[in-house]
């Protein structure tokens, strides 16, 4: 898995924690719904800016969508 991947999986899981779609994350964090959804599915290398973004909308620091094994912890 790459690190875009990892990204994106990790933006899938807190999403999902979130009870939040693709859509829902979209309208908070004022992104396309496309855009989320290649986010998670690690095709996008999107910027800095937009990692806070997301990070925001979905409530938690921006470090921990770039920790590799977060999906991991978080899906227990």
């Amino acid at each position: 898995m790459n690190h875009l991947e990892m990204i994106g999986r990790n933006i899938q899981a807190f999403r999902k924690l979130r009870n939040l779609t693709q859509e829902d994350l979209a309208r908070k964090a004022k992104m396309h719904r496309a855009y989320i959804g290649f986010v998670e599915r690690g095709e996008k290398n999107m910027s800095i800016e937009s990692l806070f973004t997301i990070a925001e909308a979905l409530q938690v620091a921006p470090y921990l969508l770039l920790y590799p094994e977060m999906k991991d912890w978080i899906s227990h």
